[in-house]
């Protein structure tokens, strides 16, 4: 699981199941359940969002998965390959939307979800082609499937072949775009439930939650969390993170990032003055903070809300000069 978000270069157990229950949340989300259907009618692109470091078919079943696809997947080595085409794309899909073609010559992308600097999940989409196919691809296609086993039915086959959407690239890379925007307010959501935490938590990590939640805008230690809640800092520490599956360090500062994404929705407020009500101690650790977690800058985060004005461009110098 090289490429498994984390947020440890090599996670826990503990970790990856809060990753899985995150991922999980964020499906069964009403935001995402709109988005999906509105996306998949007004496209016809197929889409489906998947933990970092699932490998299984993401689209099967998904409204608009393709049928010659479907096919392939109910072939063990050819499921295998479409498998690692999906592990190739998560190794290459960094900051930016990565699309490979298959062996025979679908095309499919995969757009990261981001939280801080890490990878949480994919909006998977494809399964189209963008140019149209020939006759001597699809012989090649069926050859290697001889090669793998029993192609299975070939007219059936051939038929899903040649039925297979075709699209503009153009076309396709603005779908892209669409799903880069998407993956940004997932990534929000996404920080949103790590901050919630589950529900059957440690009481004390409840009590926990809600002390920092009422001194964040303070300054605040670990010592002063594990003493609120009769602790000592060594256990609270580790129960912490076994429990919300961040250190202490990384809650406060998501907590406050979260904080200071709230106050820019006003539109006369400065990032400085959010960046100060939140608790943050000076500018340059709140930018630098800011952009690892929210994965840009704080300007142009709230220009992004708001449009750029005079007003903000007051807050932008003051958060670069730092």
């Amino acid at each position: 699981m090289q490429n498994a978000v984390a947020f440890l270069p090599r996670p826990t157990d503990n970790q990856v199941q809060h990753i899985r229950e995150t991922v999980a949340q964020l499906q069964k989300s009403e935001i995402y359940r709109d988005y999906a259907q509105a996306f998949q009618t007004t496209t016809g692109l197929p889409l489906a969002v998947r933990a970092a470091g699932s490998f299984q078919p993401p689209l099967h079943g998904a409204k608009q998965a393709n049928p010659f696809c479907a096919l392939m997947a109910a072939m063990n080595k050819t499921c295998a390959a479409c498998l690692q085409l999906q592990q190739k794309i998560e190794e290459e899909a960094g900051d930016e939307p990565k699309t490979m073609e298959c062996f025979a010559g679908l095309t499919e992308s995969a757009v990261p979800i981001r939280l801080g600097e890490n990878v949480l999940a994919y909006l998977q989409t494809g399964q189209v082609m963008l140019r149209r196919p020939s006759k001597g691809k699809f012989k090649n296609t069926v050859r290697q499937l001889a090669r793998w086993g029993n192609p299975g039915n070939l007219k059936q086959l051939e038929t899903a072949y040649y039925q297979t959407r075709i699209i503009a690239r153009r076309q396709y890379d603005s779908a892209l775009r669409l799903l880069s925007i998407f993956a940004q307010h997932l990534s929000t959501i996404g920080n949103q439930i790590v901050l919630k935490g589950a529900a059957a938590e440690a009481p004390v990590i409840t009590k926990a939650r809600a002390f920092i939640a009422e001194h964040h805008s303070e300054e605040l230690s670990l010592a002063q969390v594990a003493r609120a809640v009769n602790m000592s800092v060594f256990y609270f520490c580790k129960m912490f993170k076994k429990e919300t599956g961040v250190t202490f360090v990384d809650y406060l500062a998501r907590l406050r990032v979260e904080t200071v994404k709230e106050l820019l929705l006003n539109p006369h407020k400065r990032v400085s003055e959010a960046a100060y009500e939140a608790g943050f101690q000076s500018l340059s650790q709140f930018n630098r903070v800011f952009r690892r977690l929210a994965g840009e800058a704080p300007s142009a985060y709230r220009e992004r809300l708001h449009g750029p004005t005079d007003a903000l461009a007051g807050g932008r110098a003051l958060a670069h000069a730092a």
